[in-house]
């Protein structure tokens, strides 16, 4: 059945700030900041808004490391629990990305996922830190890959440096999460759409205004993106979708269209040689329709064609 999510991204420098700001004004100072960004996406009422990395940290030029790690003590959760009221006034999920502190004194560069409730359904640590966090910000590498169960789906987190890492992506590979938010200072560039691809998931990624913020489908295709002029993209993906390759399925598409016409769609990206079948209606799932056509997800078509190769016979001596 149509799993329709509303999805916001947005960008937005971070705020900079005199570090000589008495720091109870300083965390006022970011909630008033990110309550103007946010008026940008609410009017949409948006299933779940991401953030960029590090989104409530001052600008750092000119801003002392060890004054920012006194603003990070005094905020604390501050700040997060703004976003939790805003979660919950409007019944909408927002990935937080922000330096936290831990009881034993290290940090850690975090994305909280707080659900419609308020509560924080889950914790992502970033991986793949950028030597500097450790050296010299104190953090510590996080070592798990998490995925979230939403009311909408399966979430997976990255944030930044992490895009650069196989490790991880092969992680969320073998978990199958349906959407990655990814929280960044930096874009990645085709790294994103490959991401997407080889996870056969959507990707939402938030980053500052320096370069755009993305909404990509699971074969790679930029949906939706922030602009110059205005640093916030909103767009509705359903996530009872499906890769599928043409090889072995491509006959079967007419008879699909003919059957439910628009109650299916059947989007072909261009060279890839696999398309997104997705269910639009509540009569059925994306996977009714794969067993009533005897269709082939792409995984199991690559599986079938690495065992074929690898049969008796088939590899050359």
């Amino acid at each position: 059945m149509a799993r329709y999510v509303k999805i916001s991204c947005l960008s937005a420098p971070q705020l900079r700030v005199d570090p000589k700001t008495d720091l109870q004004e300083t965390v006022e100072l970011m909630i008033r900041y990110w309550e103007r960004q946010l008026e940008q996406v609410l009017p949409d009422n948006p299933d779940i808004i991401v953030l960029p990395e590090c989104c409530d940290r001052p600008e750092k030029s000119g801003y002392p490391l060890d004054r920012m790690k006194e603003y990070y003590r005094h905020r604390g959760d501050r700040i997060r629990d703004y976003f939790a009221g805003i979660a919950r006034r409007h019944s909408c999920y927002i990935a937080y990305s922000a330096v936290r502190e831990l009881a034993d004194g290290s940090f850690r560069n975090s994305t909280q996922l707080i659900d419609r409730q308020g509560q924080v359904a889950g914790i992502y640590n970033k991986n793949h830190l950028v030597e500097g966090e450790r050296t010299k910000g104190d953090m510590l590498y996080g070592k798990d890959a998490p995925v979230f169960e939403t009311d909408f789906g399966r979430v997976a987190c990255a944030i930044c440096f992490d895009l650069n890492f196989d490790e991880l992506r092969l992680k969320y590979v073998g978990q199958r999460p349906e959407l990655i938010l990814f929280s960044s200072a930096y874009h990645g560039g085709l790294m994103q759409q490959y991401w997407a691809y080889s996870c056969r998931a959507h990707f939402a990624g938030s980053v500052y205004t320096h370069a755009p913020s993305s909404i990509i489908s699971p074969v790679g295709e930029i949906i939706a993106t922030s602009t110059n002029y205005y640093h916030y993209v909103t767009r509705t993906i359903n996530l009872d979708c499906e890769v599928i390759h043409i090889d072995y399925n491509g006959a079967h598409f007419r008879k699909m269209k003919n059957k439910y016409g628009d109650k299916i769609s059947i989007h072909d990206p261009g060279l890839l040689g696999s398309v997104i079948i997705a269910s639009e209606t509540d009569e059925f799932t994306v996977h009714d329709l794969i067993r009533e056509f005897g269709l082939e997800p792409l995984d199991d078509y690559w599986q079938r064609a690495l065992a074929h190769r690898c049969a008796p016979g088939n590899l050359e001596e």
